[in-house]
């Protein structure tokens, strides 16, 4: 009997379906037991939906010339389930596409083919040992480092969170800030369960004890007392951004190196992890991983640079509010800032157009830079308008941008989208440093407008804990290469 092409298209995603519930539970293990992220075409797979996972294969037929079947990725993730890998995160469905419709597999079955292109990983998911993490202060960077960390927690993490430190220490404090780790307005309620230790002080999350610790003083804390060894301690109030004030974490006994989740003073290397993370040594004791509209425009300037050449140029941000705003209108020491967030579009000053030559010091003197903060509670939008020594088109322009975003080793910085339809609220959760708005390219010769989404929340938390992984001299790469 021939089938109705209602009853085909039912019969296809029913089909799709089982794959992808059959997919979750391998994912899951890859994930908690080896520290094997998942993706597909820069998509994450981890602790995503159904839905999800069908979704991400669906896109990789904006990037090649055919989709890509979940009956067709399955078996690789299978094989790949059955190997003995490092940490990594693994690109399924550039290793599934190349293989099947670009012949890199060479006539090679496909766990031959998967052996040579996982090579570095074989063998050595026993070399690293966990780094311990404590987070100084616990505000909107700090809560989302939290979670991502907790995310990645299990027997064979990378980086495990031991504890958080925080001024106060009254009554119900301890269960205001589990609530606020649980709960958050803007990127939903944590994933998982969360349980508090009243006794010694600490939250209980998906199997992660975190304890809890209070301090009004860097220098203040002994970390040895809660088994607390060569810690990375992560530093997210913004109040100590120079050597000196940084400085006072390291007379703390079982801290190591510090790293500031802002922009640094001085001669502290400021890193936005793709472009300068190399500079990063095994004696440097503090880093700063700049800030999120730096790590944003950063990486696409340097791909720009690098193709085109870039003679000068001016990013305008277009910012979410922050705390640093008042509500209401009432006394702020900045300019402009004590008026209503809430309310009002806010011209302010940003460091982040010159801050980008301490990454990219190329681009030292080229570029100017200014702020509006808008009535948006998260994500923004950096303009960026360029005079290129190489004059291009925007076809050009935006090809680069795309292969830049899925080959590149900038591949887990920027993002591509070419839809007409995006708006602010779609980016909220991106994982990348900056999505670039293809739609919205501008070109005429050598001048060209590029306008760069940021989660200036998550995808900047997403920079930092890569820019802790190299602190702590963890290896996690990206494959296939």
């Amino acid at each position: 009997m021939t089938l109705s092409h209602e009853q085909e298209y039912q019969n296809s995603w029913q089909e799709r379906q089982d794959y992808a519930e059959n997919m979750q539970p391998i994912i899951g293990r890859l994930y908690r037991n080896s520290g094997i992220e998942i993706a597909v075409y820069g998509r994450p797979l981890v602790n995503t939906s159904t839905i999800d996972v069908i979704k991400a294969h669906k896109t990789v037929a904006r990037f090649e010339e055919r989709k890509l079947r979940l009956r067709e990725s399955f078996p690789f993730l299978e094989a790949i389930s059955k190997m003995d890998l490092a940490p990594a995160r693994i690109d399924l469905g550039k290793l599934a596409y190349g293989y099947i419709y670009k012949n890199a597999g060479e006539g090679r079955s496909i766990e031959e083919y998967l052996n040579a292109e996982l090579a570095e990983l074989i063998n050595k998911g026993d070399e690293q040992k966990p780094r311990d993490v404590v987070l100084y202060g616990f505000g909107r960077i700090g809560r989302l480092l939290a979670r991502l960390l907790i995310e990645r927690g299990g027997s064979h993490a990378d980086l495990r969170l031991r504890a958080i430190v925080v001024r106060g220490g009254r009554d119900g404090d301890l269960e205001k800030r589990a609530s606020l780790l649980r709960r958050d307005s803007i990127h939903g309620p944590f994933n998982g369960s969360i349980t508090v230790d009243h006794e010694k002080s600490a939250i209980k999350a998906n199997g992660n004890y975190i304890q809890v610790i209070y301090s009004n003083s860097p220098d203040e804390v002994d970390y040895t007392k809660y088994g607390i060894e060569n810690a990375l301690i992560v530093d997210n109030t913004g109040i100590w951004k120079d050597e000196d004030g940084l400085g006072l974490h390291l007379k703390s006994t079982g801290a190591a190196k510090v790293l500031l989740t802002a922009p640094a003073k001085g001669d502290i290397k400021n890193v936005v992890y793709g472009v300068n993370n190399q500079d990063i040594k095994s004696e440097d004791k503090i880093v700063s991983a700049a800030s999120c509209t730096t790590n944003a425009i950063t990486p696409v300037l340097k791909a720009i640079n690098d193709k085109f050449g870039i003679k000068n140029g001016h990013v305008e941000t277009v910012h979410s509010y922050t705390n640093d705003q008042n509500l209401i209108d009432n006394y702020h020491k900045a300019e402009r800032r004590g008026r209503s967030a809430a309310l009002n579009m806010v011209i302010t000053s940003t460091g982040a157009a010159k801050a980008v030559a301490k990454a990219l010091p190329e681009l030292a003197g080229k570029l100017t830079g200014n702020a509006i903060r808008v009535p948006t509670p998260n994500v923004s939008m950096a303009i960026i308008n360029l005079n290129l020594e190489t004059a291009t088109d925007r076809e050009e322009l935006n090809e680069f941008l795309r292969n830049t975003s899925l080959y590149s080793d900038l591949r887990d910085q920027i993002d591509y989208t070419a839809s007409t339809e995006i708006v602010s609220t779609d980016l909220v959760g991106s994982r990348y440093a900056g999505v670039v708005d293809s739609q919205a390219t501008i070109v005429d010769g050598d001048r060209v407008v590029l306008y760069v989404w940021y989660d200036n929340e998550f995808g900047y938390s997403c920079q930092v804990v890569r820019v802790m992984r190299d602190m702590a001299e963890v290896s996690f790469p990206s494959l296939p290469r």
